[in-house]
Order: C-alpha cells, then structure tokens, then sequence
C-alpha cells in the first residue's frame, strides 16, 4: 500500500511539474472581428466676409475724445462718416479725411 501511494504521489507530481511547464494559451480565433471605424467629420465652417460699410445706431457707438464715432464689429473697427452717416471699415487714410470728423 505504501508503495502504491508513493508512486501515486510521484506520478501526481510530475504532472503538475509537466503542465505548469507548459504555457498554452488559447489560440487567436482565425476570424478577427473588425471594429467599426469611425471618423470624425471635420468640417469647415466657413469664413464670413467682412462688411466695408455698416449702418449702425450713433446710440451704440463709442466717441473718442475728439468726437469721432467708432464701432467695433467681429474685431474690426468702423469709423462714422458724418457726411454720409454709414461706418467704414477702418483704413489709413480715414485719419485726415474731413468727412470722418464731426462738423
């Protein structure tokens, strides 16, 4: 009997020796599963133009200290011009104009 459970125990034991040893892992299935791709659409929103002439409130433009109007629109400045009473978009030779100072 004592035999028996010796080699019992040595016949358990190399078994767990043996398939420790071993390191299967399962096999990658052959089909892969491909995720849907999904993209994102990127779109261009697109740029306004900017306006040359506005016709705005004198109620809501700022006056600078000599008497000029100003409004500012999207980042841009407009100037009043008092012959016409429309702004303008912004330009070098608004400066010396008479048309843009208050009469």
């Amino acid at each position: 009997m004592r035999l028996l459970q010796t080699i019992l125990l040595y016949l358990v034991a190399s078994v767990c020796f043996v398939s420790c040893s071993r390191k299967q892992h399962a096999a990658s299935s052959t089909v892969e599963v491909k995720k849907a791709e999904t993209k994102t659409v990127v779109r261009k929103v697109p740029k306004t133009p900017t306006p040359k002439i506005i016709t705005v409130d004198d109620r809501a433009a700022i006056k600078t200290p000599d008497g000029r109007l100003y409004y500012d629109l999207g980042g841009k400045r407009y100037w009043k011009n008092f012959n016409d009473g429309k702004y303008y978009l912004y330009n070098k030779t608004m400066y010396n104009d008479a048309a843009f100072k208050p009469h």
